[in-house]
């Protein structure tokens, strides 16, 4: 399976990617996390993309797309892959459209998960106050879905039939079942989509 995870800050995205990158046995890739990784251990990437962010600047287009290269490449992604986090703009949508040719790693659905912003703000506090993201205040929680909707909402008119929509404000279990169901597989006795 090789699916995208839409869907705003708050939706769910990473908990249904983890769910189901452990049932298919395939990679999440989560641009984000792999920054913040980076990061952490001080390396050439990590330092790099530090400096971006220290400026308040999103990490440019052709860093994220030589990630995904990268990851797309890598043994473990041959099987298939779950991309959570990514493409967030129309440009690194075309260009990992064209990557995915070159690969030839059609992607199977994109798959936006539904949420009312209302929500979503709930979410995010509770998530940022639950993780001590001090930093994560009202403010912040309004740029991020602000910038969400002017920016990354508008892939799901690019992708347009290739999306399927799911009800994010379902049990976590249902949505699991639902994003299943969106690609065509039901539900073992053991509850993993096959």
């Amino acid at each position: 399976m090789r699916v995208i995870l839409m869907g705003p800050p708050g939706a769910g995205k990473g908990t249904q990617g983890e769910i189901l990158a452990h049932q298919w046995d395939v990679p999440r890739i989560a641009p984000g996390d792999i920054f913040r990784a980076e990061i952490k251990k001080g390396s050439e990437l990590g330092l790099r993309v530090k400096s971006y962010s220290d400026a308040g600047k999103l990490v440019p287009d052709e860093v994220v797309i030589d990630l995904m290269r990268q990851q797309l490449t890598d043994d473990g992604a041959k099987a298939g892959w779950i991309l959570d986090g990514f493409p967030r703009t129309i440009p690194q949508a075309e260009a990992l459209d064209i990557l995915l040719e070159e690969l030839a790693q059609p992607c199977d659905r994109v798959v936006n998960l539904e949420v009312p912003e209302e929500i979503l703000v709930q979410r995010l506090h509770r998530r940022s106050q639950e993780q001590g993201r001090v930093d994560d205040t009202a403010e912040v929680i309004a740029n991020r879905l602000a910038e969400y909707f002017a920016k990354t909402r508008p892939l799901l008119e690019f992708y347009g039939p290739r999306v399927s929509h799911v009800d994010g404000t379902s049990p976590m279990s249902d949505v699991t079942i639902a994003i299943c169901g969106c690609l065509g597989l039901s539900l073992t006795q053991e509850g993993t989509c096959s």
